[in-house]
């Protein structure tokens, strides 16, 4: 166990009383990830097939992206994205730090050059985030909960951003109904918070019909 496995869990043990939802709620939640997550993977297979044949032919690389982010009580896993950037695009951060349009340890630019052409169209539709079906059904992450972040953000955390470690990072919430792009960092942070406080079944069943809504065409997803 790492360091910021060790402080994550700490902060989160502190908070656990006062947070925490009963076993039903965990168990009710883990059944509907399961389910929506299987049918999402059968409806959009066809989808995923074509856009996966587009990223192969539009530029090098793999097709699937994955990259190490911080799920519940801090742990560390692989989170699945079809590739929206060039292949080197990691490489090319500390390069564009300078340009950085987003508050806090987050990194944002809206004309990043390292998105492919087919990545501007499937980071519009919301396409490349399909993968995180898997991740679902791997237990890794839910439908919804706080999007999670990479490790280098985390270790930035304050105490009470930490909070958000409660909850299994989803693939939606309040943050992605809300026009991702114009919510800086620390609006992002008190929405997770928001969600980790409200969170019920009956809300997570409302954001996942308002995701569904905003899925396809959301000026707001770059």
């Amino acid at each position: 166990m790492n360091r910021l496995q060790i402080e994550s869990i700490e902060i989160v043990v502190k908070g656990m009383e006062k947070y925490e939802k009963s076993s039903g709620y965990h168990f009710l939640k883990r059944i509907i990830d399961v389910i929506f997550s299987f049918i999402g993977i059968i409806a959009f297979f066809p989808i995923m097939f074509v856009v996966a044949v587009a990223i192969k032919l539009d530029s090098k690389g793999p097709i699937i992206f994955s990259q190490v982010r911080v799920g519940k009580n801090g742990k560390i896993f692989k989170m699945y994205k079809l590739r929206s950037m060039t292949h080197d695009a990691e490489q090319l951060l500390d390069n564009l730090q300078h340009k950085n349009e987003m508050t806090g340890p987050m990194f944002k630019i809206r004309e990043d050059p390292r998105i492919t052409r087919v990545g501007r169209f499937i980071r519009k539709t919301s396409l490349d985030e399909l993968p995180q079906l898997f991740n679902v059904i791997k237990g890794e992450m839910s439908l919804v909960g706080p999007r999670p972040n990479l490790p280098r953000e985390v270790e930035k955390f304050t105490c009470q951003q930490k909070i958000k470690l409660l909850a299994k990072p989803g693939l939606t919430c309040y943050w992605q109904v809300m026009g991702r792009s114009n919510v800086d960092f620390e609006e992002w942070m008190r929405l997770d918070l928001k969600y980790i406080k409200d969170r019920s079944m009956l809300l997570d069943i409302k954001l996942i019909f308002k995701t569904l809504g905003v899925f396809f065409g959301d000026e707001n997803a770059k």
